[in-house]
């Protein structure tokens, strides 16, 4: 396998990686870059870097070591300051991560491909299914990873700013309509775009990723931290879970969910949902020579038309029992049975199906079809008729994770090498989440009101030299956050703070700073002010709070209590046994009721 592994990263290097910009174009007749396979196409070189880093006994291994992680380091690099921030009639693709954060439209998103020689775009905004928001997330993800292996990627602090807005870019992905993984949006290739589970799932993966991560790696400091808000990555994985296994509202599977599943991005953490996926994908999309992208994928079929981008509103039911089997996916499936101790799990099979040169050399095809003298027999019994290779030989993102399933498989490679974040123990054991409810009095004259009647309790003046801010302030601040005059960037648009964000304290300008939840903010909703309701959304955040707090440490609940829940002289008083006073501190122990209230 050493053979097969040197002299495909061998031909990445000389016949389709730029030696000027670093990317790898889809095949030497054809010079666009796609973000998404340039990303999967040198995870080879990546694990071969690593593998000859591990291993190394003679200088000459360290050097190669050294030059793949270089040709790595310049991809990303290179596609980060190039592509992203080229100028194009005037106009950067910077600003368009900067208008996509307040429009969220398909006609200000980064473009999908660009051309592998000068960066530059290469098809108008509106000529292509360019808002690939996994395509973006893919490429943070891999950011983090690898920065977290050791390489050194970012090296400014303008491209640390640029890195913080691409987050705030794809943080809203559980809201975004896109055109998917495959490019097409709605199944009916009319160019319609539409909500995604890959999109979503690939997206929750990056933010988690690359949250508090440092760019500048061991050379770092705060300002080169990269900053999430655990609300947004809930909120991904609320809308993820409540789609799966359907991919779409139009897709009821999509092989392309493996990626989130399992490797690279490990975003599902209920092994039930994720088995429950695994199965659908191959009871209904697995063939004798990979898995279809999805039912009724027109796609290379020999019923399609090529000439046209998109097709008939009538014209899906032409492919079906006839679609395209990629052999791509059955690499997923290897790398998944090595993180779950199954080396030889689809490995017989796909090498089965692989191209043999003359030299022995294995090429991974692009996908398999029908020939076109047997579609009308493939139709009335499906996976009986021998299929042929059509396009791309080899498939560069196929045949990079069939080499890194290889260098996985065969001891070359540990799991925790390509996935030092630890992502694959998503699915793992979670403990019982603690709530900690902080009860300030706001003001001393409060404060004295709540123990003559048996309550003692601190003002917020009392415990300074830690401030208390009411939620909205936390808001404005983020908006100050990824700010960069010389890329004319803004920061993050302002919305409003969740309850996970509120629930930690922050260190800002070397002063602890707490924040109270938005539902206590009686500037923001006049639903504040009424007590009833102020303790029913104490119970809702509480049980949020316990069932999604995913950070380390205990989420700590900060409530005032304010001169307007007083009046009329009826305050809030906590009776209930599950909640306990420790230290000044109300600690919520585990279960779903949480705190009583009544007026004295």
């Amino acid at each position: 396998m050493g053979l097969q592994v040197i002299i495909f990263v061998l031909y990445l290097f000389y016949h389709v990686q730029n030696p000027v910009t670093g990317l790898l174009s889809a095949g030497t007749d054809h010079k666009d870059a796609w973000v998404r396979d340039n990303v999967y196409s040198i995870l080879a070189v990546w694990g071969l870097g690593m593998a000859y880093r591990k291993n190394a006994d003679r200088d000459e291994d360290k050097a190669k070591a050294y030059e793949l992680e270089q040709r790595v380091v310049k991809l990303f690099g290179e596609f980060l300051l190039k592509c992203f921030t080229f100028e194009i009639s005037g106009a950067f693709q910077v600003d368009k991560v900067e208008k996509f954060k307040r429009t969220q439209s398909t006609k200000d998103c980064l473009h999908a491909k660009y051309n592998s020689a000068t960066c530059a775009t290469v098809v108008g905004d509106d000529q292509w299914g360019h808002l690939q928001v996994d395509a973006t997330s893919l490429y943070l993800l891999f950011l983090a990873q690898m920065t977290a292996s050791g390489l050194r990627i970012i090296f400014t602090l303008d491209e640390v700013t640029f890195i913080q807005n691409l987050v705030f870019y794809i943080e809203a992905a559980y809201k975004v309509a896109d055109y998917g993984i495959w490019e097409r949006g709605d199944k009916t290739n009319q160019g319609i775009p539409e909500l995604n589970a890959s999109s979503v799932g690939m997206a929750k993966a990056a933010l988690e990723a690359i949250d508090e991560l440092d760019l500048f790696g061991a050379h770092g400091g705060h300002k080169s931290v990269i900053h999430v808000l655990p609300d947004e990555v809930e909120h991904c994985q609320s809308i993820l879970y409540s789609m799966l296994p359907r991919a779409s509202t139009s897709k009821e599977i999509d092989a392309g969910l493996l990626s989130i599943i399992s490797y690279p991005a490990f975003a599902v953490e209920d092994i039930n949902l994720v088995n429950l996926t695994k199965s659908e994908i191959i009871s209904k999309l697995q063939g004798r020579y990979g898995c279809c992208r999805f039912l009724r994928d027109g796609y290379k079929t020999p019923r399609e038309d090529p000439s046209r981008l998109h097709y008939d509103p009538a014209e899906l039911k032409l492919f079906e029992n006839i679609e395209c089997e990629w052999p791509v996916f059955w690499t997923y499936f290897l790398i998944d049975g090595v993180f779950n101790e199954d080396k030889i799990q689809y490995r017989e099979a796909l090498e089965g199906i692989l191209i043999r040169e003359k030299n022995g050399i294995v090429l991974m095809p692009e996908l398999y079809a029908v020939p076109s003298e047997k579609v009308d027999e493939e139709y009335e019994n499906p996976h009986s008729v021998d299929r042929i290779p059509v396009g791309k030989l080899p498939h560069l993102w196929g045949q990079s994770l069939y080499i890194l399933s290889c260098l996985l498989a065969e001891g070359f490679l540990a799991a925790g090498e390509i996935d030092p974040l630890n992502r694959r123990f998503s699915t793992g054991f979670k403990p019982d989440v603690v709530v900690q409810v902080t009860v300030l009095a706001e003001t001393n004259q409060i404060k004295n009101l709540l123990q003559d009647h048996g309550i003692n309790v601190q003002s917020i003046a009392d415990i300074h030299p830690l401030r208390v801010q009411p939620a909205r302030i936390l808001s404005n601040l983020y908006t100050m956050l990824g700010r960069n005059e010389n890329m004319k960037l803004s920061g993050r648009p302002h919305r409003h703070i969740g309850v996970l964000g509120t629930s930690k304290l922050y260190v800002i300008r070397n002063q602890i700073f707490a924040f109270t939840p938005q539902f206590t903010d009686q500037h923001h909703f006049y639903l504040a002010l009424d007590n009833q309701m102020i303790v029913e959304m104490l119970k809702i955040e509480l049980a949020y709070l316990t069932s999604c707090w995913r950070m380390t440490g205990r989420p700590t609940l900060t409530f005032p209590i304010t001169h307007t829940m007083l009046g009329k002289v009826d305050f809030l008083y906590f009776k209930h046994s599950r909640l306990l006073w420790r230290s000044r501190t109300w600690v919520g122990l585990r279960g779903d009721r949480w705190c009583d209230c009544f007026n004295i």
